[in-house]
């Protein structure tokens, strides 16, 4: 509903619509009863949820659900970002440390003209306080580049705020005309040369810090989600509370299970690990 002249989708989708949260939670409970152990909460705006008490109660109603150990949503819009969400975030345990916060650009020229109805600061300030309700928060963003009009100095804006906000990941693009959208008619569009160049220093940027932020995880010890066998014999893929995917070696049997896992190493878009010696322990048997 909140019509970005980039986007098509409010063409193509209609209104925004919620599902009741009575036939969310059946849902739940039915998936965790069949041994599911972590849910995703979908909307193309999510955090405009507007079941009874919005996303924030709907968060902790489900995180009541027995054997229902993580909660995680996607994708937000700045605007809906309430403080009751913010809240659930440093009070509801089940629900990860991750946020996916899209901001598009970090010029106010540009936000304006994508319709995106925040400014720069006003998405600082919002990082600020979901980092003081939690610390370790991951955040992950959206961006756009050569937006019609987009001029150095407005990519310049871009890249000052993301070296203030400090990406765990993020998704990029170029821009790319929509038929039937505002922003296709508009004046000034950028070359494609442009574009790829801003989009290589953009990347290159946002590629440092997530190296960055996974190497924090290093001598940590995660509570890993397995998922599924890796590449390798005998090694199985997880996701830690910030999405990362972890790598280690470990039984079949833990598939689907949440384990402690020392992490060893970090790359850009992963974590490698292994089971500390009281884990392999009580795994060795009886």
């Amino acid at each position: 509903d909140k019509f970005c002249t980039f986007c098509v989708v409010p063409y193509t989708r209609g209104p925004e619509w919620s599902r009741s949260p009575h036939a969310i939670e059946a849902e739940a409970r039915d998936l965790a009863a069949q041994g599911v152990r972590e849910i995703t909460l979908l909307g193309q705006n999510v955090n405009a949820y507007a079941g009874e008490g919005g996303l924030a109660a709907l968060v902790r109603r489900l995180a009541t659900i027995p054997g229902l150990d993580r909660i995680r949503y996607t994708t937000s819009h700045p605007r809906d970002m309430d403080d009751a969400l913010i809240a659930a975030h440093a009070e509801v345990e089940a629900l990860m440390p991750y946020l996916h916060l899209p901001v598009q650009s970090g010029s106010d020229r540009i936000l304006k003209a994508m319709n995106r109805a925040h400014t720069a600061d006003s998405y600082l300030r919002l990082i600020e306080k979901i980092r003081a309700a939690r610390p370790d928060m991951a955040i992950s963003g959206d961006f756009i580049v050569g937006f019609p009009g987009e001029r150095e100095s407005d990519f310049e804006a871009t890249l000052n705020l993301v070296r203030e906000v400090g990406y765990a990941s993020a998704f990029t693009f170029k821009y790319s005309r929509r038929p039937g959208t505002p922003a296709a008619a508009m004046p000034g569009q950028t070359d494609e040369a442009v574009k790829d160049e801003r989009l290589t220093r953009l990347n290159a940027l946002l590629d440092a810090q997530a190296r960055a932020f996974n190497a924090t995880q290093v001598g940590k010890v995660l509570p890993v989600l397995f998922e599924r066998s890796g590449r390798h014999p005998g090694q199985l893929i997880g996701r830690s509370p910030y999405l990362q995917a972890v790598h280690a070696t470990a039984p079949d049997r833990l598939i689907g299970q949440i384990v402690p896992v020392r992490i060893e190493a970090a790359a850009r878009m992963s974590l490698a690990g292994a089971l500390p010696t009281e884990v392999l322990a009580e795994l060795e048997p009886a």
